[in-house]
């Protein structure tokens, strides 16, 4: 398992420019955000995502109850299969674009919900 870049599960600063910001610190690229730490996403066009690229936040699956996806610049979502597969682990993504979705995520730490998020960094 990788190690996360960031220990828990900060609320988001600011995003832009490629990058996310998390308690004062910068991250470059896309996120993927759980209750046990965020991790570099290598995934920059939503339709990118697949199993092997998702393997951090299913591992921490049992720790969060909503997923938020920031599919990007604008609403998508990635393949019919892959959401097939999140659902069978009782995973059930929210799609939206990265901008309502680090607001929704932002909304949903500070009610103390268990939420994990997976952001397509945007310009």
């Amino acid at each position: 398992m990788i190690k996360p870049r960031f220990e828990g599960q900060p609320l988001i600063d600011a995003y832009g420019a490629y990058k996310f910001r998390l308690a004062e610190q910068e991250f470059d690229g896309s996120l993927l955000l759980t209750p046990k730490g965020a991790y570099p996403w290598g995934v920059s066009k939503i339709e990118e995502a697949d199993v092997a690229s998702l393997a951090q936040l299913v591992a921490v699956a049992d720790s969060f109850d909503f997923l938020i996806v920031g599919a990007g610049p604008q609403f998508g979502r990635w393949s019919k299969n892959l959401t097939a597969h999140l659902q069978n682990l009782r995973i059930i993504p929210d799609f939206m674009d990265t901008g309502a979705a680090a607001r929704t995520y932002n909304v949903l730490r500070a009610e103390n919900r268990r939420v994990a998020a997976a952001l397509i960094a945007v310009l």
